[in-house]
């Protein structure tokens, strides 16, 4: 008598994206930031304050944020109030501001002893990489939104990218200011990477009359 051949059951693998939020990333809002500044503040946590003003101000993807020199925010022992630098993924120059709250904390990091002799402004603490990686900070990144309870699918480093371009338009409705600081050469991109909706073009047209 032949065995029964049963046919062979594989366990179904749970989906990568099972639990998470994917999409667009969320920009950090403004009780955001305070809450993680607060905290590394607190921590006296140098570096990371540091790098987390930084990425705010720049508005920088995190691939050219990492690169950042000492020289580029830095000159004859004091800090630029404006830097520019040339973008990786389309290489052309985009200008920045650096606010007082950032220099202060930028500065006090290059002058701690961690940073003597460094060139980047973001040194690795693994051998054979100069300066911090893109996954690196994303890690870092992912430390700074739980400390404060949000879930870290939803952000990523386009969120630091994201947050101070959100405000500026949300306060302004100025998107050609917000393509300029971005580095972006068509509006749409802009628009795009905001996440514009039909109801926020109708409110910044009800608000103009002719």
């Amino acid at each position: 008598m032949s065995a029964i051949q049963l046919p062979i059951v594989r366990p179904i693998a749970p989906a990568w994206n099972k639990g998470r939020i994917i999409g667009q990333k969320r920009p950090l809002l403004p009780k955001h930031v305070w809450a993680i500044r607060v905290r590394l503040e607190i921590a006296d946590n140098i570096r990371d304050l540091a790098l987390f003003n930084m990425a705010i101000d720049c508005k920088l993807r995190g691939c050219d944020l990492v690169r950042l020199k000492v020289r580029d925010v830095f000159v004859s022992g004091h800090m630029k109030e404006r830097a520019s630098v040339l973008q990786s993924k389309t290489q052309r120059s985009v200008q920045f501001e650096i606010t007082e709250q950032t220099r202060k904390a930028v500065q006090r990091w290059i002058e701690s002893p961690a940073m003597f002799g460094c060139d980047d402004l973001w040194p690795s603490r693994f051998h054979g990489s100069p300066h911090l990686s893109t996954r690196q900070y994303a890690r870092i990144l992912r430390n700074w939104v739980i400390s404060i309870g949000l879930e870290p699918s939803a952000y990523g480093t386009h969120s630091m990218r994201r947050t101070k371009a959100a405000q500026i338009y949300k306060k302004t409705g100025n998107l050609r200011a917000v393509q300029l600081l971005l580095g972006h050469t068509k509006m749409d991109s802009t628009v795009r990477y905001l996440g514009i909706e039909l109801e926020d073009a109708l409110e910044i047209s009800e608000g103009v009359e002719i």
